[in-house]
């Protein structure tokens, strides 16, 4: 039986290698392909300032704030002069499932078990650095060892925004050893495009210092993410220790991001460089959670 990654890669239909060209009106927040050069021209469709993309592996986050050497934008927040980063790892893999999600004929359940895959590896990249640890001594079978564990007395909040978040959220609790899940529900009018919730189970009080990782496929408008933070904002969290991990994001919901939650860090698969007059993220893949649960 081939595998998932297989599978998905076989229903690509094969064309001739193109030149891709580019537009001086093109976004300054780049597609994945625009993502490769080292300095991008500001762009006169988008407020969102230029930017700075390597492909270097990257270090702790202390270095990442002054070289930001995978981080497609370091913007400053008018309102403090605080910065939010945003990443977009340079692994191999993240990009074979961006594609596979892409692809309009990959079937819902290999689309689902991508997404699920791609929030996996965004998921190990965006708590580097960032998982409080405890250190001690064991006993291993030669010799007494010094060890570091993940604390298990702080485990990380992780709130999948409904429906689709749900997918990209799926390996969390096998990725983050100690974690405590709350669902967060949004739906988002087809006319006004405005959010409204139609769950919450989110605690009354979040404890100050906890960690907070909310995870929504699809950053297009900003308006559901902006909606999701204010409320965990509302109740103890801090903007300083929410990570955003995303599959697809477009400048206007970074540009809102940016604007009213600074020292947020998001972790995406890609940056697409528009989002169309209904909503969607173009290029894109679609509607997440319609193509994940097939309804």
């Amino acid at each position: 039986m081939p595998s998932l990654a297989t599978a998905a890669a076989s229903r690509v239909p094969r064309r001739q290698p193109a030149r891709a060209s580019f537009s001086s009106s093109s976004s300054s927040l780049p597609s994945h392909a625009l993502a490769t050069s080292s300095r991008l021209a500001p762009s006169t469709e988008s407020s969102f300032p230029p930017t700075l993309v390597h492909r270097a592996p990257r270090p702790s986050l202390v270095a990442a704030r002054a070289a930001s050497p995978d981080a497609v934008t370091g913007v400053r927040s008018p309102s403090s002069g605080g910065q939010m980063l945003v990443f977009v790892p340079p692994h191999p893999l993240i990009k074979h499932w961006v594609s596979v999600l892409r692809n309009e004929q990959t079937p819902c359940s290999i689309f689902k078990s991508a997404m699920a895959e791609l929030g996996r590896l965004l998921i190990y990249e965006a708590s580097r650095d960032w998982l409080p640890t405890i250190t001690g001594e064991i006993q291993t079978p030669v010799a007494v060892s010094s060890v570091e564990f993940i604390d298990p007395r702080e485990p990380v909040m992780v709130v999948p925004i409904l429906r689709a978040g749900l997918a990209l959220a799926e390996n969390a609790s096998s990725i983050l050893p100690a974690t405590k899940t709350y669902h967060l529900g949004l739906r988002r009018d087809e006319e006004t495009l405005q959010p409204s919730i139609y769950l919450n189970n989110l605690p009354d009080n979040i404890p100050e210092g906890t960690r907070v990782l909310v995870v929504d496929p699809m950053l297009a408008t900003g308006g559901t993410i902006v909606a999701a933070i204010d409320l965990l904002v509302e109740r103890g969290a801090t903007s300083k220790l929410i990570k955003v991990v995303s599959a697809v994001a477009a400048p206007p919901a970074l540009q809102k991001l940016s604007n009213k939650f600074p020292g947020l860090h998001v972790y995406t698969g890609t940056i697409d460089s528009e989002v169309d007059e209904r909503g969607f993220i173009v290029p894109g893949l679609g509607d997440a959670g319609d193509r994940s649960f097939a309804t």
